[in-house]
């Protein structure tokens, strides 16, 4: 098990914690307004977490049908919708290359932050990982649906890169063998104090990216994200 899987597995709690302090200037909601309309849509959410884009869309939404492999985060995403009241959500444990969703009941089929560790955890097999889940995102889209994908092009940088080597293929490939267009937008952290923002990115990021936000006293980290989208 690695270090995201243990988080993933074991952590949500602290997780969540991490993801509540993301994108505090409310980029992400009106991007993805930008790429399909979502008022009264149907989605599909591919690698759920804890619900940071469940929670995000269900105001808007028609419903939403969000999915992940760890029950572990799921717990608090069911926490959460029930906290908000939300009927039009239902959530259920599901791997990412098969969901249990009717072929062509979708308007809108998303992931965040989920497909990309198949670059760490399939090194050898990645694009047969990856290419399932995006198999599977078409066929639960109708026809003249959206599958958008989310990751990271950059924590503690002000432009958009790719954080590895393996990521930067992954994106390069979306682009040119699966015809997604790419968009960049700023997700900035804003943390409660320094020494939150220290923990908080220790637990995640690791030492060296906890050791930056001391030395340039980021209170507010700077976050760089990819939006992948094609209409199909």
């Amino acid at each position: 098990m690695d270090h995201f899987q243990k988080i993933y597995a074991q952590h949500a709690d602290q997780y969540q914690l991490l993801v509540s302090r993301e994108d505090y200037q409310g980029n992400l909601l009106r991007a993805l307004g930008e790429v399909h309309r979502l008022k009264r849509a149907n989605v599909v959410e591919f690698g759920a977490g804890t619900g940071r884009l469940t929670l995000l869309l269900a105001p808007l939404v028609r419903s939403i049908r969000a999915y992940d492999a760890s029950a572990h985060m799921l717990d608090i995403t069911r926490a959460r919708v029930q906290a908000g009241g939300f009927t039009n959500v239902t959530v259920d444990v599901a791997d990412n290359r098969a969901l249990p969703v009717d072929f062509g009941s979708a308007d809108l089929a998303i992931e965040g932050w989920s497909f990309g560790h198949a670059c760490g955890w399939y090194p050898d097999t990645w694009r047969q990982e990856v290419g399932a889940m995006l198999a599977e995102m078409r066929r639960v889209l109708r026809p003249g649906g959206t599958a958008v994908i989310l990751e990271t092009l950059g924590t503690g940088r002000e432009t958009p890169q790719p954080p590895t080597p393996a990521l930067a293929e992954l994106y390069a490939w979306l682009e040119s063998e699966h015809e997604f267009t790419r968009q960049s937008l700023r997700t900035d952290y804003r943390f409660e104090s320094l020494n939150e923002a220290e923990d908080i990115v220790r637990f995640f990021f690791g030492d060296e990216l906890a050791a930056e936000v001391v030395a340039n006293k980021w209170v507010k980290l700077p976050e760089c994200t990819g939006l992948w989208w094609r209409r199909y």
